[in-house]
């Protein structure tokens, strides 16, 4: 069975989209934790960081750069954050890689 995140990509539930490409989507969190929450999640369904393998080297920095480029976007010249929940103890809701793209506030440390 799909999981949510997979669901979404494949357009069976609907999400506000903010960027989509052959490797990625992205869309607003339904819950946001910031004025701007985005998940980028890679379309190809990996259950987690902890899942990930060497062949999925380029597509992990990728995320990282498409969410920059959502940033610079979303016009968070101030900063922004970026977290990858990976686990039951990490946080981590939905079994599909995603990194959290939060901005618009200022965070603070630690997290959570």
């Amino acid at each position: 069975m799909p999981c949510l995140f997979c669901k979404i990509i494949a357009g069976e539930i609907p999400a506000k989209m903010v960027f989509e490409d052959d490797l990625t989507c992205a869309f607003n969190d339904i819950n946001p934790q910031a004025p701007t929450h985005v998940m980028v999640v890679p379309r190809r369904h990996i259950g987690s960081l902890a899942e990930s393998g060497a062949e999925d080297e380029e597509l992990i920095g990728h995320l990282h750069l498409v969410a920059a480029q959502i940033a610079g976007s979303h016009g968070l010249s101030n900063g922004f954050r970026t977290v990858i929940n990976t686990g039951r103890d990490g946080g981590q809701t939905v079994d599909h890689l995603h990194v959290h793209l939060l901005g618009g506030r200022a965070m603070h440390w630690p997290p959570g």
